[in-house]
């Protein structure tokens, strides 16, 4: 079948033109090479294809039905040509990336917004899940780039880095005066408050119970919640202590409707970024994703002030 490709769009161009010697003009090769490639793929097939009359040749039965075929063959190439020349001048493509709720919400999205504007033809999936999750679908190139806390070891992932976040202990000054009033032991905030902390499938709640058991804060009641818009709402309504990311909450922090619990050890801070394999071919619309935010470095976090 292979060698026989370039023999076809010989027979395609003669059963158009009904003329070898139209068709050896369109093709840019003489006449005895049209014939000689339509004896050869007549002999192949053991069938005569065209026959000649006083205006040129004509399809033989058996040359109808051939050509049927190749019609359909040679309009699907040309329609697959079509197509990559569109794609390449529009710029179309489709980007996979997954990143956690939180980090959608609060720093994909200023991206998304930028990019989709320069790209709107590149058809972009998101799948929010966990960050380990998330580093799980990379490593089974089943996304093209996550948007995830720096791995501990990144095993053949390229970490791009956006900047800093940094964990703090929140509450309403009301929830913090009641709290006092029940215990006497406003000293004591961890052990007796109901600490709001993401569910244990988050890689920030991972390492802020590594930041507990390594200081030896004592919890007695925990409430675990999915997201840390729940997480912030819920402190907001005086529900407890909430482990939040600081840059999430500065407008209420500024605005006092939030205050920040202080702690007796500091919580390192921790890098985000977005990551994706080594190694990899990658697609024109994940190239152009990654030199976007390479050259917007530092766009979400550098619009939210940042303690030192």
């Amino acid at each position: 079948m292979e060698q026989n490709l370039s023999l076809y769009r010989v027979f395609y161009t003669v059963a158009n033109t009904g003329n070898i010697s139209k068709a050896a003009e369109q093709l840019f090769i003489s006449q005895p090479a049209i014939s000689k490639s339509i004896r050869k793929l007549e002999q192949s097939l053991d069938v005569t294809l065209f026959s000649r009359n006083s205006r040129g040749v004509q399809l033989t039965e058996e040359g109808e039905i051939l050509y049927t075929y190749v019609q359909k063959a040679f309009f699907s190439l040309q329609t697959g040509e079509s197509r990559i020349k569109k794609i390449n001048e529009l710029g179309i493509g489709h980007l996979h990336i997954g990143v956690s709720t939180t980090l959608c919400k609060f720093m994909l999205l200023p991206y998304l917004q930028e990019f989709i504007k320069t790209h709107p033809h590149i058809k972009i999936t998101i799948e929010c899940q966990s960050t380990n999750h998330t580093l799980q679908l990379l490593k089974e190139n089943k996304i093209d780039v996550g948007l995830i806390g720096e791995p501990e070891r990144p095993h053949h992932v390229h970490f791009d880095s956006l900047g800093e976040i940094e964990d703090i202990f929140v509450s309403t000054k009301t929830y913090l005066n009641n709290l006092s009033l029940r215990t006497n032991h406003r000293d004591d905030i961890f052990r007796n408050a109901t600490l709001m902390l993401l569910d244990k499938e988050n890689m920030t709640r991972q390492y802020i119970d590594d930041y507990l058991a390594a200081h030896r804060i004592e919890t007695n009641n925990l409430l675990e919640v999915s997201t840390m818009d729940l997480l912030i709402e819920f402190s907001k309504i005086s529900l407890g202590v909430a482990c939040v990311i600081r840059q999430f909450v500065e407008k209420e922090l500024a605005e006092g409707e939030l205050v920040e619990i202080p702690l007796p050890f500091p919580i390192h801070r921790r890098n985000i970024g977005f990551a994706y394999l080594d190694n990899l071919q990658q697609t024109t619309a994940v190239r152009e994703f990654i030199e976007f935010y390479n050259t917007k470095q530092g766009l979400a976090l550098n619009k939210l002030p940042v303690h030192s």
